[in-house]
């Protein structure tokens, strides 16, 4: 079954945080439920990916400023039918940082976060859910950051001022997190 490497990806992902194992869970039961949960068009929600950009220091984090949603958010987006999530997550990191694939690189084949949220209603579509599946990427923050046209900036910012860009509680987790790495 196509879905089966994500189910074991989530069976094996652990969090301490309550709210996101609750998540897991949800999507856990999503993707059984749904053998088209990688489909963009499946509605009332899909699977989609992350990728938590990271410098070396693990000072910075890479954000974007999103074209459709003008919000600050990570790169990722979504699966379009591929049941492979790690290798969208690398795709929509090279796609949207504009880095060459060399320089990308997956620090785990383990889940880093997995967060359910609701992408409203808007032009590009009716309200929906995006079951996010997340993993960490590092890059050297002292190559170029192209970007792309999906956003209308990007940029390195550190750690400790994310939360004047985007104070989601997703993105929160996520920061909190990669502080938790540099303290090992």
């Amino acid at each position: 079954m196509h879905r089966e490497p994500l189910l074991q990806l989530l069976a094996r992902y652990k969090t301490p945080h309550m709210e996101e194992a609750a998540m897991v869970e949800r999507t856990r039961y999503f993707v059984r439920l749904h053998e088209d949960c990688f489909n963009r068009h499946l509605m009332p929600g899909h699977v989609s990916g992350s990728a938590w950009v990271v410098n070396p220091a693990r000072s910075h984090a890479l954000m974007l400023l999103h074209r459709k949603l003008n919000l600050w958010l990570q790169p990722g987006g979504h699966a379009d039918d591929d049941a492979d999530i790690t290798r969208v997550v690398l795709k929509e990191a090279t796609e949207e940082s504009g880095i060459a694939p060399e320089h990308i690189r997956l620090m785990s084949p383990a889940i880093f976060d997995v967060d359910v949220h609701t992408v409203y209603a808007s032009q590009h579509g009716p309200r929906h859910e995006h079951f996010d599946i997340r993993f960490l990427i590092e890059i050297d923050d002292n190559i170029p950051v192209p970007g792309n046209d999906e956003s209308h900036q990007i940029r390195w910012i550190p750690l400790e001022q994310i939360a004047r860009f985007n104070n989601a509680r997703s993105i929160f987790r996520l920061v909190e997190k990669t502080r938790r790495l540099t303290a090992r």
